[in-house]
């Protein structure tokens, strides 16, 4: 159980501290990207321009899906247009039907896949079900939000680490 909570990478940023070089280090083919604070903010309907370059640098070189646990598929279906990217919401990860999907889509071996999130217990765990290698990023939050507290992911990683999981900046 610890294995499958474990991530290969912690980048100890956000996504944007993920890089073509990165990528290349770890033979990364193609990507999986959870949404709701892994790329926006929570509720956020709109990509900002920092994601939609980010996109364009990475699309150049490695295949792009974006999978998320929100239902809603409108607001999922039109992050994804904005950035012109194939998604699936409703996803029910840690499942890892939705994610097989994706990477068979992209035509890719397995662990030639990374899924990339912000969370332990869905998109690490999904990820490391299937095989893929995982990559655990800072979430993405409103900075008009007072708030800074994501309780339900802090609870993950003090679960996590309770049970040996080691999340130090690889």
């Amino acid at each position: 159980m610890i294995n499958l909570l474990e991530p290969n990478l912690v980048l100890g940023g956000t996504i944007f501290d993920l890089t073509p070089v990165t990528l290349q280090k770890h033979n990364i083919k193609g990507l999986i990207l959870d949404v709701d604070e892994t790329l926006v903010p929570f509720k956020q309907k709109e990509t900002s321009r920092e994601l939609q370059q980010w996109i364009s640098q990475i699309r150049l070189t490695t295949p792009i899906w974006l999978v998320s646990n929100n239902i809603s598929h409108s607001r999922i279906g039109n992050i994804a247009q904005s950035v012109d990217l194939p998604f699936i919401s409703a996803a029910k990860k840690p499942s890892r039907r939705k994610l097989q999907q994706a990477a068979t889509a992209m035509d890719l071996p397995i662990e030639h896949v990374a899924m990339v999130g912000d969370r332990l217990f869905t998109d690490v765990l999904a990820g490391n079900r299937l095989g893929m290698f995982t990559i655990l990023v800072e979430p993405i939050i409103d900075p008009l939000v007072a708030v800074r507290s994501h309780p339900i992911r802090d609870f993950e990683i003090w679960l996590s680490q309770l049970l040996g999981v080691s999340l130090a900046k690889k």
